[in-house]
């Protein structure tokens, strides 16, 4: 059997000051109640005072930062709390500046760049660093007229970056993109841009420590309130999930049907394996699952973790994310007990928001994304708050998907890589519907909007799976 002593995960310290709740079932009303009125007290501080008490407060995110510059621009605090040097970088006088940025709560730091084949030098301590870059796309230019490459050590990171493509065919949209694992042995941090298509582009670089926590330590920091890990055989257990039993194209334009089959949905060998195959059902060629702990694992606040495999093949879109367990909290144009999911008039979604631990489809294979979803900003106002990073063999290896997420902010790693973060502005529930409970969801789609976004479905490539070694969800140990 699996024993969760042992098992390399590592989670770094929330603020133990915060209040945390999970359930088996349902959540203890008072307790809601009471983080909401704590919310509304919230709420009336202003929005700039708000921000200048968050730049205070350290987190994984601006941990261990040794180098951050604004390319282009003046010196900046970010909203993350990192402070960026202006640019005296020696590249010339090719500074550019963006109108207006979406898509970021940072949106002066994008409004500065510069452009070309850039070749940056930063004196730094021998070791292991963690690199997040910043972009926007300038011009109204068709997909593949700007195309770069990013090295990093002289060794490739980023291949054929297109920023607009990367923004959802958006331009003026900020992108962040995250590398890690990168080795300074010589003292010096090498960056370069190399443009195959027009010149490449850049706003912004931080440079992160990397930075990881022994198993005793986080023992002791973190206590796990709920999990699956998995060690036993056939049909996922009743008492923590639930299937969502779909016909094709029900959300997104998914060409699948989701099944309860054990073909679709098993646990065999310590792993939970969800499985999509060609074949017909219905008005579907293709059959695949999904999972969900709405009532069984529902929590507020907390951190979550899920260690998966990710699927080969063009045509995938798997997802480890969340929902609101009372998806009608903020929404105003539905009906009771609608069936909300893929509805074009009920508006509970994205009301009442949405967060993705990760995404990733299969014709862009080392990618990994974070994003929230809300009333404010969400992909039909160009305005989604998402980012990205650089995986590695992500399906032949397993690697932990996990979130923090406090009533302050909600960060999102790879690993022990910290690479999306998102601010509560103080702003009311359009920026901010994470103040309720939510609940984990285990899928893998097959094309959709987003899945066949890179081409065809690749009908080769059947059956394909994704592998969830275990989910856990932990609140802080107070002190």
């Amino acid at each position: 059997m699996k024993m969760i002593k042992g098992v390399p995960y590592k989670p770094t310290l929330l603020l133990v000051s915060l209040i945390f709740s999970l359930c088996a079932c349902n959540v203890d009303e008072a307790e809601t109640i009471s983080l909401a009125e704590a919310d509304k007290t919230t709420n009336a501080v202003s929005v700039k005072e708000h921000q200048i008490d968050k730049v205070a407060v350290l987190h994984p995110f601006n941990q261990h930062i040794v180098w951050a510059v604004n390319v282009g621009g003046e010196s900046y605090q970010g909203v993350d709390g990192i402070t960026y040097q202006a640019d005296h970088l020696e590249l010339g006088e090719n500074k550019y500046t963006i109108d207006i940025i979406k898509g970021s709560q940072d949106s002066t730091l994008f409004q500065s760049y510069r452009l070309g084949d850039l070749s940056i030098n930063h004196p730094i301590e021998n070791g292991r660093y963690e690199i997040i870059l910043k972009f926007a796309e300038p011009e109204d230019i068709k997909v593949g007229q700007r195309v770069f490459d990013v090295f990093a050590q002289g060794q490739l990171v980023i291949d054929d970056l297109d920023v607009r493509l990367a923004r959802d065919g958006k331009h003026k949209s900020a992108l962040v993109r995250t590398v890690h694992g990168v080795e300074v042995t010589d003292g010096q941090l090498k960056l370069a841009l190399k443009a195959s298509k027009g010149e490449g582009i850049l706003s912004a670089v931080i440079v992160r420590q990397t930075h990881t926590t022994t198993v005793p330590e986080s023992h002791q920091n973190w206590q796990l309130v709920w999990s699956d890990e998995f060690n036993y055989q056939g049909k996922p257990d009743s008492t923590k999930w639930s299937y969502d039993i779909w016909p094709a194209r029900k959300v997104n334009g998914e060409d699948q049907a989701y099944t309860d089959s054990l073909k679709n949905v098993q646990v065999k060998e310590g792993n939970l394996v969800i499985t999509a195959y060609k074949e017909d059902v219905d008005d579907a060629k293709y059959t695949s699952g999904r999972l969900h702990s709405q009532g069984k694992g529902d929590f507020l606040y907390g951190r979550a973790e899920v260690r998966a495999k990710l699927p080969a093949g063009q045509g995938t879109w798997a997802a480890i994310w969340m929902l609101p367990s009372n998806p009608f909290t903020y929404a105003t144009s539905c009906q009771s007990g609608e069936d909300w999911q893929g509805s074009p008039t009920c508006d509970a979604w994205p009301n009442s928001g949405e967060i993705d631990l990760m995404e990733h489809v299969g014709y862009d294979m080392q990618t990994i994304h974070g994003t929230v979803h809300n009333k404010a900003y969400y992909w039909k106002t160009w305005e989604q708050r998402k980012a990205s990073i650089e995986g590695q063999n992500v399906e032949e290896l397993f690697h932990v998907y996990s979130i923090e997420w406090t009533p302050e902010h909600i960060i999102i790693f790879f690993d022990e890589t910290p690479y999306f973060f998102y601010q509560n502005e103080s702003t009311g529930w359009k920026t901010w519907p994470y103040d309720q409970p939510y609940h984990i969801i285990l899928n893998l789609a097959i094309g959709g909007m987003w899945g066949r976004a890179g081409g065809p479905i690749d009908d080769n490539m059947f059956p394909v799976s994704m592998e969830i070694d275990y989910v856990r969800i932990f609140k802080p140990l107070i002190k």
